[in-house]
């Protein structure tokens, strides 16, 4: 059907207009019949956050997004647009799209006087019906809400109390829209009172002249908790009118951790065929999980959901890399990769205390340490659990656990030398050079014989499984990392782990 473009033409063909509100919640109940998504992409929140967030736009409420850095806050906000109607009609040139039916700027209060049924209307797409602010010290009631433009009074011969003379802010020019600000404690108090008068009666009043404007307009916000004693402060009365707070939080499951990263992580590269084991992608998303209890992490800060992205980009990166100078055709991670992903991570984690001796790099490598060991666990035999003596002359490291011949093999002063950049056929054969340690991996694994990456991957993993557990000792070097018996490294000094070091 052909679109109106009078009023005259609109009023005919039967169109109503609804207040953007029930707009929303209209087209949330229509989704909701027809078992449509309402948030696609959104991970970890079907039983949480978007419940409460339907609730709220079925209920037309304005909504504050609360949680931490890092938990989808602002992509949902993004996607309130998409739940808005295709197209709305408002009338042509008007700078606050007006209601046709009900204009209440004096630019279109007059045209429409003038022009009756004739005035011409145009259409808007949802897209253009969205504003957004992040809130800075430096927003002013000017942005938001608008202003007296002396240069458009002196060119008109206005006088300032004049309508005409007023420049709208962003809020007026998303009316029939929906409009954000992010982190709103750090808007100046000053300002948040600006933001009464929308809340509670929505319209606006500009520089006291009694010039009075009703908005049509949804307001959410975001914020993090941290802000409110930190950064910034949300007073009370503005908290008080929003109708709605929801809490976001983490992925409260590695499975729908490793769905996010899986969406949001760029691992696909010019054509090489990528193969990351579930167990790379499990260490990573353990990472993030042992951070948010740290004792060295921040936890009012938050570990954004971005650590684990940038760290599994990073990864595959330094894989990628080393296949590219060996001519290798599969890009596949090694857990030596994992020492060069933490820039991914160093970023994003904020110490308790900031200078102290546990450094950002120092700790991104003990969580790491900490999530292999903790997804080594769900793979294999817990290294520590001791089985009873099978034969006499068994040594002691051997009676301990079926690990016997691949930890009985360093305690025979053996050890191994790993390099990033070795190619496949090396790296594999220095690892194999650990009696028992390509069958233990295959049995646990299921890994075909003839699957040399994933399997040399899956021998250095049990290595470093073995070292995490206190089992074997690992030295990092300048080109490289060592394997080797762990009672010998303690007369050596060498092969200490991370949480062990002074």
């Amino acid at each position: 059907m052909a679109m109106a473009k009078t009023i005259g033409e609109l009023r005919r063909s039967g169109y109503k207009v609804r207040s953007v509100k029930d707009e929303v919640r209209n087209n949330v109940i229509h989704k909701l019949q027809n078992k449509e998504p309402l948030f696609p992409g959104i991970i970890g929140y079907d039983q949480t956050v978007i419940p409460s967030l339907i609730n709220a736009i079925l209920a037309r409420h304005d909504i504050l997004l609360l949680g931490l850095r890092g938990q989808a806050k602002s992509r949902i906000v993004r996607m309130l647009p998409s739940l808005l109607d295709e197209h709305i009609p408002f009338i042509k040139g008007c700078e606050i799209n007006d209601n046709p039916y009900r204009p209440v700027c004096k630019h279109c209060t007059d045209l429409v006087a003038e022009r009756g049924e004739e005035t011409e209307i145009a259409w808007l797409h949802r897209d253009r019906r969205f504003g957004e602010k992040l809130a800075t010290p430096d927003v002013t009631i000017a942005d938001l809400i608008g202003d007296i433009d002396p240069i458009k009074a002196a060119g008109q011969r206005l006088h300032y109390s004049h309508e005409g003379a007023i420049h709208f802010g962003i809020i007026p020019r998303t009316n029939r829209g929906i409009f954000a600000i992010n982190e709103l404690p750090d808007l100046q108090p000053r300002i948040q009172v600006g933001l009464f008068n929308i809340m509670e009666e929505k319209d606006i009043q500009i520089r006291g002249f009694n010039v009075r404007i009703p908005l049509d307009v949804m307001i959410v916000f975001t914020a993090n908790p941290e802000d409110y004693t930190n950064r910034g402060n949300l007073i009370t009365p503005l908290k008080d009118r929003i109708d709605s707070q929801i809490v976001t939080h983490y992925p409260k499951t590695i499975e729908d951790a490793i769905r996010i990263t899986e969406q949001e992580a760029w691992l696909q590269r010019d054509g090489l065929e990528v193969i990351i084991p579930t167990y790379f992608k499990e260490i990573v998303e353990q990472a993030a999980f042992e951070a948010r209890k740290s004792e060295f992490v921040d936890q009012k800060s938050g570990v954004s959901a971005r650590l684990t992205i940038t760290t599994m980009e990073n990864l595959v990166s330094n894989a990628e890399r080393r296949a590219i100078l060996l001519g290798e055709r599969s890009v596949v991670p090694r857990i030596i990769d994992l020492q060069h992903a933490l820039p991914g991570m160093t970023g994003k984690v904020e110490l308790v205390f900031e200078g102290e001796q546990e450094g950002p790099a120092k700790v991104s490598k003990a969580l790491i340490g900490k999530a292999v060991k903790e997804i080594f666990k769900r793979y294999f035999p817990d290294p520590l659990q001791r089985r009873p003596r099978q034969q006499e002359g068994e040594t002691r490291q051997q009676e301990g656990s079926e690990y016997g011949k691949i930890v009985g093999w360093f305690e025979a002063g053996n050890t191994i030398e790993i390099a990033d950049e070795m190619p496949l056929k090396e790296y594999f054969g220095v690892l194999d050079r650990v009696k028992g340690l390509r069958e233990f991996t295959r049995k646990h694994l299921k890994i075909g014989e003839s699957d040399t990456y994933e399997l040399a991957s899956a021998m250095e993993f049990v290595l470093d499984g073995l070292h995490q557990s206190s089992r074997i000792a690992k030295e990092e070097l300048d080109h490289g990392i060592s394997y080797r018996d762990l009672v010998g490294s303690i007369f050596t000094g060498r092969g200490k782990g991370i949480e062990e070091e002074d």
